[in-house]
């Protein structure tokens, strides 16, 4: 880094601890916003989305190198404008104390009530990835403004186009006292993680969440931690194979499978193993007949990670897995202007081979085999926690099997990634594939403080009387009361 280039960061760095000082005092000041003011920043980052569609989707396309317009559109910008809706949609409900019970219940009987308010937590520090940068600072952002919240995000340096394009945005339509972003390098993220918010969402992999961690921990900062993990599919006897494998390989195409919910690998049947194959590659022909220059299909966001993937498929040839690259029009990948991989299978791969240790975030994908369904689960329970689960079958008793006996962040049935996208289903992780979860009702409650409030009774009665010293009979039968089964 040159001398210019570090004096620029510090000067960010300095800009970034002055904004939240600046954002905690607008929070303190102006109290919990209500239901219009809060429906009115929900419309404002609505209207940007909006007024800058084509830019958006020329700075995705820009820095992918290769996206297409109809990608861009359904999963950064469309993805974008339904989590905000969708609160606009609900927020007064959502806003609503809630009622609780009292204990015993003969106090809410005499006039004493319980409630729980959901409170603005302050300032949120949203930290977004570069594989889907629009909507991974959007959605999340849908239940921190409906929350009554601030905002201060670090978009990714991978996306240099779209993260100055968003800076530019929120700059259109609010202050820096309500929402303020701040691109750069890692030294830019790594002082934003030091800063001292009122909650902060990670969005990324699992390595550098752990520094984030580590940072909010200095501050006793709560966190929201969206990462990934090796999400598996596992093929029933009874599924329709022509259907699912078009599924799946829509899902492992989507974004050139730079998702964090891509299926990671497939277990099927040792018997319809060859089904599959048969299938995937059939599917694969019909979504793309040639690759090399097709619009539809994206590039890999940069050449480490085109390196990274190339060298998942290279380590696992040399270790003796089959190699099934799907090239329907026959191509030369050697010599292109894009970085674009074409969907590959891997057939039978070991544990040792890297491409079955690390998260692919790429076209590549594994298939396993399995004599019983036991064995699949078996294998998934073996390994870290998943983000997403993928069943595909018509068998209700073994459906429930997989449900139950396997344990990940959400579970799409006959799908791949499809539960991302119910507004009203929470999206997280468990264990190493994330914490805490977001999207409707579920997002305005994890970026609120749910502060339980008691409202006791006007009357000082007997029994309230006799719990207090000097202690006689009357706490004697109170506590006699208390131990009994």
């Amino acid at each position: 880094m040159g001398l210019e280039t570090r004096i620029e960061a510090v000067g960010d760095v300095a800009r970034m601890a002055e904004v939240l000082r600046r954002q905690k005092a607008a929070n303190i000041a102006d109290g919990a916003p209500s239901l219009e003011t809060r429906i009115g920043r929900l419309d404002r980052a609505i209207g940007i989305l909006i007024k800058y569609e084509d830019a958006v989707v020329k700075a995705l396309t820009q820095d992918f190198g290769a996206r297409a317009p109809a990608v861009s559109g359904i999963t950064d910008l469309g993805a974008s404008l339904g989590p905000l809706k969708h609160a606009k949609a609900h927020l007064k409900t959502w806003m609503k104390p809630e009622k609780r019970k009292t204990s015993p219940a003969i106090l809410g009987l005499l006039g004493a009530k319980a409630e729980v308010r959901f409170q603005p937590k302050g300032v949120v520090g949203i930290i977004s990835p570069w594989n889907f940068p629009v909507n991974l600072t959007f959605a999340p952002l849908a239940g921190v403004l409906a929350a009554g919240n601030r905002a201060m995000i670090k978009p990714s340096e991978f996306t240099p186009a779209t993260s100055d394009l968003m800076a530019r945005m929120f700059a259109d339509a609010f202050s820096e006292d309500e929402i303020a972003v701040f691109p750069g390098g890692p030294e830019i993220g790594q002082a934003f993680s030091d800063l001292a918010f009122d909650h902060l969402v990670f969005t990324g992999a699992t390595s550098i969440a752990r520094h984030v961690m580590k940072a909010a921990a200095a501050n006793l900062v709560p966190v929201t931690l969206e990462l990934g993990g090796k999400s598996p599919v596992i093929l029933g006897k009874s599924a329709d194979y022509a259907t699912s494998a078009a599924r799946i390989m829509a899902g492992k195409t989507l974004n050139a499978g730079q998702i964090c919910l891509a299926p990671d690998y497939v277990m099927a049947p040792a018997d319809q193993l060859a089904t599959f194959v048969k299938e995937a590659t059939s599917a694969v022909t019909a979504m793309f007949p040639t690759i090399k220059d097709n619009p539809d299909y994206t590039a890999v966001i940069a050449e480490r990670h085109y390196e990274r993937i190339k060298g998942y498929v290279d380590d696992a040839r040399a270790k003796g897995a089959e190699i099934i690259e799907i090239n329907p029009a026959g191509e030369d990948f050697s010599q292109q202007q894009h970085r674009k991989i074409p969907p590959t299978l891997i057939l039978n791969p070991t544990e040792e081979m890297k491409v079955m240790q690390e998260e692919i975030f790429g076209p590549v994908l594994p298939v396993m085999t399995y004599q019983t369904v036991d064995e699949a689960i078996a294998y998934v329970n073996a390994h870290d926690r998943p983000l997403g689960l993928y069943y595909f079958g018509a068998d209700a008793a073994e459906e429930q099997k997989v449900l139950t006996q396997t344990t990940s962040g959400g579970v799409t049935v006959n799908d791949v990634i499809f539960h991302v996208a119910m507004e009203d289903l929470p999206f997280g992780g468990v264990g190493p594939s994330g914490m805490g979860s977001y999207h409707g009702v579920d997002g305005f409650r994890e970026f609120s403080h749910r502060k339980s409030i008691y409202r006791q009774l006007k009357n000082d009665l007997g029994p309230m009387k006799a719990l207090r010293p000097p202690y006689g009979e009357g706490v004697k039968k109170f506590l006699a009361g208390q131990m009994k089964p």
